[in-house]
């Protein structure tokens, strides 16, 4: 059968690639409604917004994504090729590839593998273009054959990014952010993770073979490779047409007009374009907060947060203690992804963390401590600083040398101790190494450890149990040299693909499951705390148990509170009675309610105060990338960007959770109260 050849490649393309996703978008909006994850209970207006601004926001971000492949159809064109044009154009191409070899460039401050596949991109496009410039007679072979790579590519990434989408869905809750941003910068680390995860090999082969299917029924009956470039006139015109819609498409979608609120984030979030979030969250990794939040005047600011703090005027709190400082070790676990509802005592009924549970029955347990964040770096961030979150990324993956932090570890260094934070990976990771290096810590990572005596490692790094091996070593070594030491241990192994040592423990049900990771988690700080009970040291250490955020923070608010709840424990038979604490506090508070009991007296600059305080202010703080939470008085207040607030009425109830209703008017005392910390903290770093 013959084929009718099109007049003009880049005009039979373009129609077709929206049209395909305008369908992938609306069948993965369909997928996300009916996900677990969703709780469907919007109205019709959500609804509405859903199916038509989800339509133009998947219509204008197509436009947008076909500006690289018109960029490649000029380059289809004769003209570009002839003299002196070619030449120029050539010389330009080297020239930024130089630039970009020779120099540092936007890539450089995200780090990781991208400026490496920049690099060669651009190496790549002088090698093409250069043959093609120079040797006339490859052109038409090479016209035809790009035409047919471009379609595969631009149609198999559809797919990839539609699926892509519905797994980040199952593990976050919301469409790609700044998370995936980071996971595209640490290439190593998540490209090993979905490789031990899932079926990568098939599932790649399968949607190459969609892919090849949705290109034939494409170009079924046509020949698009005959005349690949039109006229002038056609030429012209599609560039016409393409400035009008992008230049459209950035004004609706950079205004934020694509997100028009819900009272569920669930709806909000379906409507979005996942793909133009992703861009938005790479192009502004830090985010400034005066042009984007709602603020008061600075001296009032300054004013609510010092005295909120206990500080005077200079930013100082004095904290006197009335007892003799006991110079103990201190024990600091960070536990991957633990959430309070993975514990009986808070409604867990599979009995997958009985070491937690047996801890919490003979240690000071906070029930009412909320996470700052939903990535490691902002529970670290909390505990280290004790400070509120900020907005954009978190103050560990800030690379500016002139930052000066007043840690926990700096503190105690001061008064005699050794810090050491401890993880099971490699510490560049999240820039976690030089953040603790430039707080006074040492830093003991993977590279550190005895590798004969590594029981387990994954992509992430070695199983919890490792790490607190070597903690025991450090402890050993400390207590034999008469210094306190401080011990920060980050765990990894609850944390996808949910992989550890055989013969742990006894699970039934899937064994890289979540659940079954959780009890693993639980078996190894039983192990730990077992191990150093036989230490002679035990006796003279504060063990601190907490999570660094929660597994999911998926809700129908942007700041679900049941996302944040996490589980803290402060342990130390003998010298710290059991006891619980209902007050409502924040992870930031932690390190400082530590320090109380130890009877430390220091200058602080810590916005985190002693939970165990009379006088204590019942608060916590929470965040996402954008949207920043402070829960006081019943009242969650949510500061977002373009300026917008909206103020929680919570209830809690041991069924159902936290229940989250919007307040029609202002409730004004924890409003500023809201804006004066977040207001002070950001404008600090």
């Amino acid at each position: 059968m013959k084929k009718t050849a099109v007049k003009d490649w880049f005009s039979f393309f373009a129609p077709r690639f929206v049209c395909l996703a305008l369908l992938l978008g609306f069948l993965v909006r369909i997928i996300l409604i009916l996900h677990p994850v969703t709780t469907v209970d919007w109205g019709l207006g959500d609804w509405l917004k859903i199916v038509f601004i989800g339509v133009i926001n998947d219509l204008f971000f197509s436009a947008i994504s076909l500006v690289p492949a018109f960029v490649l159809y000029l380059f289809f064109s004769k003209v570009f090729f002839k003299k002196p044009a070619g030449y120029i154009i050539f010389g330009g191409v080297v020239a930024l590839t130089l630039y970009v070899f020779l120099f540092n460039d936007i890539t450089d401050e995200y780090g990781g593998p991208l400026p490496r596949i920049v690099k060669l991109l651009l190496a790549l496009i002088v090698v093409c273009y250069g043959i093609k410039l120079f040797l006339p007679s490859v052109r038409p072979v090479w016209r035809k054959i790009s035409v047919y790579i471009i379609m595969m590519l631009y149609v198999s990434l559809s797919v990839i990014i539609a699926l892509s989408e519905v797994v980040f869905w199952e593990e976050f809750g919301v469409r790609f952010n700044f998370i995936a941003v980071d996971y595209l910068i640490y290439t190593n680390e998540v490209v090993g993770n979905i490789m031990e995860s899932y079926p990568i090999v098939p599932m790649f082969l399968g949607l190459l073979l969609i892919a090849a299917l949705i290109c034939g029924i494409m170009v079924r009956g046509k020949d698009v490779s005959s005349n690949v470039v039109g006229g002038t006139k056609i030429l012209l015109c599609n560039l016409f047409f393409l400035i009008v819609t992008c230049s459209a498409g950035y004004v609706w979608l950079h205004n934020d007009y694509r997100n028009w609120g819900s009272t569920n984030e669930f709806a909000t979030q379906i409507h979005q374009n996942g793909c133009w979030d992703f861009l938005e969250a790479f192009s502004s990794n830090d985010l400034e907060y005066r042009p984007f939040y709602a603020v008061i005047p600075d001296d009032e600011a300054r004013q609510m947060q010092l005295s909120m703090c206990g500080m005077d005027s200079t930013g100082v709190a004095r904290i006197v203690s009335p007892g003799e400082p006991l110079r103990k070790n201190i024990v600091l676990i960070t536990v991957e992804s633990l959430s309070a509802g993975f514990l009986t005592r808070y409604g867990q009924e599979d009995d997958i963390t009985p070491c937690l549970d047996s801890l919490m029955k003979g240690g000071l347990v906070f029930d009412n401590l909320f996470a700052t964040g939903n990535r490691t770096v902002r529970g670290l961030e909390a505990v280290s600083l004790c400070l509120p979150p900020s907005a954009g990324a978190s103050l560990v993956k800030r690379s500016e040398d002139n930052l000066e932090f007043f840690s926990t570890g700096a503190l105690l260094k001061e008064m005699g101790y050794t810090p050491i934070f401890i993880y099971g990976g490699d510490s560049y990771f999240d820039n976690m190494g030089a953040f603790f290096r430039k707080c006074g810590y040492d830093v003991w990572d993977k590279g550190n450890y005895n590798e004969e005596s590594i029981s387990f490692s994954n992509i992430w790094g070695t199983a919890d149990e490792d790490s607190y091996r070597e903690a025991i070593g450090l402890l050993d070594k400390a207590w034999d040299a008469g210094e306190p030491l401080f011990a920060h241990i980050m765990t990894i192994s609850n944390h996808r693909p949910y992989t550890y040592p055989e013969g742990r423990i006894e699970y039934n049900g899937n064994p890289m499951s979540r659940k079954a990771a959780v009890k693993y988690t639980d078996w190894a700080i039983g192990r730990f705390i077992s191990d150093a009970a036989a230490r002679p040291w035990f006796g003279e250490t504060v063990f601190v148990i907490v999570a660094d955020h929660c597994a999911s923070s998926a809700g129908k608010t942007s700041l679900p509170l049941d996302g944040y709840h996490i589980p803290a424990i402060v342990y130390a038979p003998g010298f710290i009675e059991p006891a619980a604490v209902q007050k409502v506090c924040s992870q930031i508070d932690l390190m400082p309610t530590v320090f109380s009991l130890l009877h430390f007296s220091y200058d602080s600059r810590f916005y985190g105060t002693d939970i165990l305080a009379p006088d204590f202010r019942e608060r916590a703080f929470m965040a996402t990338y954008q949207d920043l939470g402070y829960y006081a008085d019943g009242v969650l207040t949510v500061l977002s960007p373009v300026r917008q607030i909206k103020q929680f009425a919570v209830a809690y109830t041991r069924d159902d959770g936290y229940s989250e209703a919007l307040l029609d008017e202002a409730e004004p005392v924890t409003l500023k109260e809201a804006q004066a910390y977040y207001q002070r903290v950001n404008e600090m770093y």
